[in-house]
């Protein structure tokens, strides 16, 4: 049976004003999954309006009142983690595995952010007047407007909203397209029924050929404060873009070009696993996905022959199954997408150790290049699916040269069983995050998450994004009558 869900508004379902629906397919059938509502820019207004009318009273409530409410959500987000499974197999394909980390490391966001609320937030100063108090005081913008994406749905569809109810904000979440239950309609569900009042989480779902209005009403209305978006670096520079229009601050997390480095101390079997899971993890469909594995010339041989046997032999196929690991792309469309990747890095001289040929419907195999050049498409672009390339290196000058050789800055591994030796390559490389002796994908939600140059700007995790949607207020007290000249 298929699913009918409609907007979240003011914390009741609502149809769209003109009564539009649009399908929300799964990849791994081409079936309907869900039929949600198709909002309007009318819609996004009636959102907005929900999540200002409901700012104040949130704002309101106390830490320790909207800790509970986080704490709750975390603890029914892993009482519902089958639901989650089933749902994510049935709208994005993903294995299950890949929906039980979604819901451990949601579930640790929920819980990260509810530790926030409480922290100190805010500084005494030191005032310029005898007998002057001065404070630096973090307050709550009003409303933000989220935009979480289908990969990670769970986990990104709680960091769009997490962070910003923490420091009591009222959200207006525009989920994706490929995945408006998992990371929307769902993570609504969860802080509903956790207590959260009406209003504060407000829910718009649309139709794909509307996105660029829609994400432009939410982003225009003056009551927006600020704007929260994860998802690929050329879907970024136009919600960058348009924010900075109408001067809202933004949080972006955008995507990568990372890199696995195997510097020429790692342990081989060790480096194998790591860029295995770097590459492969949910398809390669993550931002911190490793599309490059650059190898010290000395171990390349035996890692290249042990590692194209690994790959080789990781399960594919349905979702559905415990053991799947390459499991189907979001669309065909994703997987053409990938396929076209490799052929022209193919014939433009690129050697195929394992996978290549042309997808079956949503599925492509995980795939092995060598000798990549220069001028292939992919060498620059984003694979987003089971693709990597390996590359060798002869210095760490080498390696660090071809790690920084991309626009995109978010996350690395540096493979080593010397740590002195990977601290001196993490500290010159330009990303956001560096990992020594561990693989590029890893998220602690305790920790600064985010990239550079063009993976974004702004930081999740920990107090960091909690500062990001808040404003700071100098506010003084004067103990004592001021002398003033006239």
């Amino acid at each position: 049976m298929t699913l009918t869900r409609e907007l979240l508004i003011a914390g009741k379902e609502v149809p769209a004003r003109s009564g539009r629906t649009t399908e929300d397919l799964t990849s791994h059938t081409g079936r309907t999954y869900a039929t949600v509502a198709a909002a309007g820019t009318e819609d996004v207004t009636l959102a907005v309006d929900a999540a200002e009318a409901a700012f104040d009273d949130w704002a309101a409530v106390s830490p320790y009142a909207r800790r509970a409410i986080l704490l709750k959500a975390a603890d029914l987000l892993e009482e519902r983690r089958e639901a989650v499974a089933d749902l994510m197999a049935g709208e994005v394909a993903g294995t299950r595995g890949w929906a039980y980390f979604n819901v451990a490391v949601a579930a640790t966001v929920l819980r990260e952010v509810a530790a926030a609320v409480t922290a100190p937030r805010g500084e005494v100063l030191a005032a310029q007047e005898a007998g002057a108090l001065g404070l630096a005081v973090r307050e709550p913008l009003g409303v933000v407007a989220a935009f979480s994406p289908w990969n990670a749905p769970v986990i990104l569809g709680v960091r769009a909203v997490a962070a910003p109810l923490a420091a009591g904000n009222t959200v207006v979440l525009k989920p994706s397209e490929d995945a408006p239950l998992a990371c929307g309609l769902f993570v609504a569900d969860v802080l509903r029924d956790a207590g959260l009042p009406d209003g504060v989480l407000n829910v718009i779902t649309n139709d794909p050929t509307d996105a660029p209005r829609i994400a432009e009403a939410l982003i225009a209305d003056p009551r927006v404060r600020a704007v929260n978006f994860t998802g690929s670096t050329n879907v970024g520079r136009v919600i960058g873009t348009t924010a900075a229009r109408f001067l809202k601050p933004a949080v972006l997390e955008l995507g990568g070009k990372n890199a696995v480095i195997v510097l020429d101390d790692a342990d081989i079997d060790y480096a194998v696993d790591a860029a295995a899971f770097a590459a492969f993890m949910n398809s390669g469909q993550i931002c911190m996905s490793a599309d490059r594995i650059l190898v010290h010339a000395s171990l390349a041989e035996e890692f290249t022959a042990k590692f194209a046997a690994k790959v080789t032999a990781l399960p594919a196929g349905d979702p559905a199954e415990p053991d799947t690991v390459i499991g189907p792309l979001v669309s065909p469309a994703a997987a053409v997408r990938v396929a076209a990747l490799v052929e022209d890095a193919v014939a433009k001289g690129a050697t195929v150790l394992t996978g290549g040929g042309a997808p079956d419907g949503a599925h492509h195999p995980a795939t092995v290049l060598t000798h990549l050049p220069e001028d292939a498409e992919l060498y620059h672009a984003e694979a987003f699916g089971p693709v990597c390339v390996i590359d060798t290196f002869a210095t760490d000058d080498e390696a660090i040269a071809k790690a920084n050789d991309t626009e995109n800055g978010l996350t690395c591994g540096i493979i080593t069983e010397n740590g002195t030796h990977g601290l001196r390559v993490a500290g010159r490389i330009r990303t956001g995050i560096a990992h020594v002796n561990d693989q590029s994908v890893a998220d602690e939600p305790q920790a600064p998450f985010g990239g550079v140059k063009s993976s974004g700007y702004g930081r999740f995790g920990g107090r960091w994004g909690i500062e990001a949607f808040t404003d700071t207020r100098w506010i003084t007290l004067a103990t004592q009558h001021a002398h003033y000249p006239f």
